[in-house]
């Protein structure tokens, strides 16, 4: 009967991790460019080119996604969390982006992307 009751309390506390695990953020899907751009943050930077699900014209992203390494020549298909970062340093997003997982990784030359600087 201990066990029972042990092994009730571990599957309650799997779902509470669970359930604190998947409120960290909201979920959102980006297109990663093949390309990257010269940008101006608080200097002169590289940064990549994004779209949301359902824009047209590509963004420039001023950030990194936490667990994404960018290889040029791909154009990704990124499903990303969104996570509030509190007290930011004044020059920093109040916004992280981490990966939750890579939809598509495609070798092509992404179109319609902004002329250089």
């Amino acid at each position: 009967m201990k066990r029972l009751g042990l092994l009730f309390v571990m599957a309650a506390l799997a779902v509470v991790a669970g359930l604190f695990a998947c409120s960290g953020g909201s979920t959102e899907t980006l297109t990663v460019a093949s390309e990257t751009r010269q940008c101006y943050g608080v200097g002169i930077q590289e940064c990549m080119l994004v779209k949301s699900a359902g824009d047209e014209t590509w963004s420039f992203f001023y950030g990194n996604i936490e667990g994404f390494d960018y290889e040029p020549g791909y154009e990704y298909v990124l499903k990303v969390r969104k996570e509030e970062v509190k007290n930011p340093p004044q020059d920093a997003s109040s916004v992280k982006y981490v990966l939750v997982r890579i939809v598509s990784k495609v070798e092509k030359t992404s179109e319609g992307l902004p002329a250089e600087i």
